[in-house]
């Protein structure tokens, strides 16, 4: 099943890994140790985030690192930034009404 970048960084320890990860690359235990949380819960979040497409396991030996793929965090860079333009609009249109309302109110 492939899941959703927006999926991904719904959860915050999944946000930490992301963090994380960004970096440096880890191993799966490396990861671990930096959390409260079991190892199985782990690693059960960096499958979520491979099926998001947002991390990539990479064999090196025997040793299994994560590594960031920041590609598909662009994907939600965009949606907020096209949401930060929309509450941008907003915001001085909502400015512009408080101005012309205090430009009546010294009027009177």
């Amino acid at each position: 099943m492939r899941r959703d970048v927006f999926q991904a960084i719904a959860d915050p320890v999944r946000r930490d890994i992301i963090d994380l990860l960004a970096e440096e690359p880890l191993t799966v235990n490396a990861v671990a140790e930096k959390f409260d949380i079991s190892r199985p819960a782990i690693s059960k979040h960096l499958k979520i985030l491979n099926e998001c497409g947002i991390v990539e396991t990479v064999n090196k030996g025997r040793e299994r690192h994560c590594v960031i793929v920041p590609k598909e965090l662009s994907r939600v860079s965009a949606w907020v930034e096209q949401h930060r333009m929309l509450w941008e609009q907003k915001l001085d249109s909502f400015e512009n009404y408080l101005n012309e309302l205090k430009l009546k109110k010294k009027e009177k």
